[in-house]
């Protein structure tokens, strides 16, 4: 996406290509197939007449669901991750690192942390047996990756609708039919033929540490395959056996985001960013000096205050779970795309942890002396490698995430936040145009980026939104 000029003295600034798109192949895969594919599945196509209700577009028969794994090439075998094997999450952290989305200059590359992969990919309910892996079976090196972690959303105020339950527990009850909504996620970045090639060995069989709750959807992310094999066409089939494994949990919807445009985005949003180490980011060519600015002027008018305005600003506490739960939940529901989070996910999403996520509430004295907390706010880390440059090696960037403002206005809110994640040392502050953000972004001397986001639901018709009324942020 060409650069659009922002109204600030550095910008435009530049959003790598394939920047927080959800899933890390999904360009490759979309653009050389087309929208043809998309003909076939139950999603709206581009030129369709605007939804007016809300509902799954096909009905599910979980009893039709394929019993055992795709078929692979040759010299590939199945295989799941148990990210809390320290050995296992470094394989994945390895393979990201060196071959998931890097802008289209090979400028940066995400860079995710350990913890960061494990925060992103064991919430409550999590599988290992939906962290789907391939590997070579000679070596066992992990050359392949795909993962999915149940969610719950509601889409203009409706629940997406709950799960059937699954093919073998119909079976053991005797009970036919399709129960809810969807059908097969399979494919869904994907127009390529998908028959898998010839057999490989199948060493999946379900399982994983967690149980699974009543979440009713998945989010799906982290396709990378490694560079020299993506001849090989291994991101189609695991695009279809991450489905398959899903719809045997009794789960037919998904959620993704990408940064293009497929049939059809349910919004289309776009990414802000704010200087808070201009310098690096100028030197490292994330944005560039203005015409008619010198550096010195450009230090000072993203100069922020040494502490947050607001009062009472603390870290989240595990003891703030509850009360801020429901806040959060309650505050989300104005949105037309929104999550509902149980205790167990609030504390795993938000509770802080040292480089992953970081959570600060307002705290003030109620009526009765007993202190209450009224707000919060939240960004998480995602650092880039900085490729090819002589000085610098990782660009540390700060993302928007969930938040609530009942008594303090989200313009200041954020405003502490910048404050805050320039004193955990962030260069740059990262926030999409959804929840309250628009309202405050160019007052608070954000920039605008050239990267689009776009949202979608698969097998689930609704009316479009506007960026504003999203109030989902996915990782």
């Amino acid at each position: 996406t060409p650069a659009t000029k922002a109204q600030t003295p550095d910008s435009p600034l530049r959003t790598p290509r394939g920047h927080r798109q959800g899933m890390g192949s999904v360009e490759e895969i979309s653009e050389a197939v087309g929208h043809a594919f998309w003909d076939t599945q139950p999603v709206p196509s581009l030129n369709a007449e605007e939804e007016d209700a809300c509902g799954p577009i096909n009905p599910a028969d979980p009893e039709k669901v394929r019993a055992e794994p795709y078929n692979l090439p040759p010299a590939f075998e199945w295989t799941d991750l148990d990210l809390s094997d320290a050995e296992q999450a470094k394989e994945l952290y390895t393979l990201l690192h060196e071959n998931y989305v890097e802008d289209g200059d090979a400028m940066f590359r995400f860079d995710y942390s350990l913890d960061f992969i494990r925060w992103a990919m064991q919430p409550p309910g999590a599988l290992d047996y939906w962290h789907v892996g391939v590997r070579v079976s000679q070596t066992k090196k992990l050359v392949a990756f795909i993962g999915a972690t149940p969610a719950d959303l509601l889409c203009h105020g409706q629940r997406v609708e709950p799960r059937p339950p699954p093919a073998a527990d119909k079976a053991e009850e005797g009970e036919g039919g399709a129960g809810a909504s969807g059908v097969n996620i399979e494919e869904k970045l994907s127009g390529l033929d998908l028959d898998g090639g010839a057999t490989g060995s199948a060493a999946s069989s379900g399982g994983g540490a967690a149980e699974l709750g009543d979440q009713a959807v998945v989010e799906v992310n982290f396709l990378c395959v490694h560079k020299k094999l993506r001849s090989k066409r291994l991101a189609p089939v695991l695009i279809r056996e991450v489905t398959r494994r899903v719809n045997e949990k009794g789960i037919f919807q998904a959620t993704y985001t990408a940064g293009v445009v497929l049939p059809r985005p349910v919004a289309r949003c776009r990414y802000w960013h704010r200087s808070l180490n201009p310098k690096k980011l100028i030197e490292v060519g994330f944005s560039r000096l203005a015409p008619r600015m010198t550096m010195v002027r450009t230090l000072k008018l993203y100069a922020l205050p040494d502490q947050p305005v607001t009062k009472g600003v603390r870290a989240l506490k595990e003891e703030d779970v509850p009360s801020c739960c429901a806040k959060l939940n309650a505050y989300l529901r104005r949105y037309k795309l929104t999550p509902q989070l149980s205790e167990a996910e609030f504390s795993h999403w938000l509770v802080p942890r040292k480089g992953v996520i970081y959570t600060y509430v307002v705290e003030e004295a109620g009526e009765d002396g007993e202190k209450e907390v009224t707000d919060m706010f939240s960004f998480y880390s995602l650092p880039s490698s900085v490729l090819k440059h002589e000085k610098h090696t990782k660009l540390h960037a700060a993302y928007c995430y969930y938040y609530f403002a009942n008594k303090t206005p989200v313009q200041q809110l954020i405003s502490d936040a910048l404050v805050l994640a320039k004193r955990h040392e962030f260069d740059v502050f990262n926030a999409l145009d959804i929840l309250d953000n628009d309202s405050l972004l160019k007052e608070l001397k954000f920039g605008i980026g050239d990267g689009h986001l776009q949202y979608y639901l698969y097998n689930w018709r609704c009316p479009t939104v506007v960026a504003r009324e999203i109030g989902l942020v996915l990782l």
